[in-house]
């Protein structure tokens, strides 16, 4: 798993790179505010498959899907048209079934927005299941204490 530290505490976190493109944005060449949870949502699926966890993966073999339970985004400024971005995600907890996460989107050293996310790992059937004993042993450690 590529994670880094991002700060001299004990956090630490995954980085992916987003471009702000036409199609992201409104006529003004703001970013359209729904569009950063799209952002949020591909840098937490790189997170997990450059940790070995594929969504697909994980839907065929094992029968089971990482699903949004809860969300809530803060934002503090516009990303425009043609930005290069960086969306860090952090592991802040987890439970039997679920995984919390922060999220941020910088340009250069501004934070734009912050995503807090809890993510439900569930079956076929929709009901909660634990999670893989694989994947919260590659999590676990990656938690602040």
């Amino acid at each position: 798993m590529v994670l880094t530290a991002i700060s001299t505490e004990s956090t630490r976190a995954h980085h992916h790179p987003i471009r702000v493109y036409y199609e992201d944005t409104d006529a003004g060449g703001i970013v359209y505010y729904a569009n950063y949870l799209k952002f949020a949502e591909r840098a937490r699926t790189e997170m997990l498959r450059e940790a070995g966890f594929h969504h697909t993966a994980m839907m065929e073999g094992d029968g089971i899907m990482l699903a949004v339970r809860r969300v809530s985004a803060e934002y503090f400024r516009p990303a425009k048209l043609d930005d290069a971005l960086d969306v860090s995600t952090s592991v802040t907890g987890l439970g039997a079934a679920t995984i919390d996460l922060d999220q941020s989107i910088r340009r250069e050293s501004q934070e734009l927005c912050r995503v807090h996310v809890t993510i439900a790992c569930v079956g076929r059937d929709g009901r909660p299941v634990r999670l893989p004993a694989d994947l919260r042993a590659v999590l676990n450690p990656i938690i602040p204490s």
